[in-house]
């Protein structure tokens, strides 16, 4: 397994991405890059190169399965683990959401104080 350290984190709210760069980078001592759309995570995909993309379902434009799927596209990201962010969160939801490389769901609001290690557990739990 190896360490996790950066993350591809894709929300088109600017203030759940604020609270969740502030849980990840100062609580949880990760290194992450922050976009609004599907559109800015592919164009930041070869110069940041994450580990993970921790990603909103219901986006304007591209939703965070075809932004996964389209990042999945790409020469090198065929095996990128994902991570959905999302309020709904039914179990019926959850399972019909997560593919084959995506390693879980954290609900919507979620625990800044426990964020990284939340998504640390999951890519544990995924034996990355």
């Amino acid at each position: 397994m190896s360490e996790l350290t950066k993350i591809l984190h894709v929300e088109d709210e600017a203030d759940i991405r604020e609270i969740a760069q502030m849980a990840l980078e100062l609580i949880g001592g990760l290194d992450v890059c922050l976009v609004g759309s599907g559109a800015a995570a592919l164009e930041a995909l070869d110069s940041f190169q994450p580990q993970l993309v921790l990603t909103d379902v219901q986006m304007p434009g591209m939703t965070g399965p075809e932004t996964l799927a389209a990042i999945r596209a790409r020469p090198g990201y065929a095996e990128m683990p994902g991570i959905y962010m999302t309020a709904k969160i039914m179990e019926s939801e959850r399972e019909a959401l997560l593919g084959p490389r995506d390693i879980g769901v954290i609900a919507k609001p979620f625990d800044p104080m426990t964020l990284a290690s939340d998504i640390r557990a999951l890519w544990q739990a995924a034996g990355l």
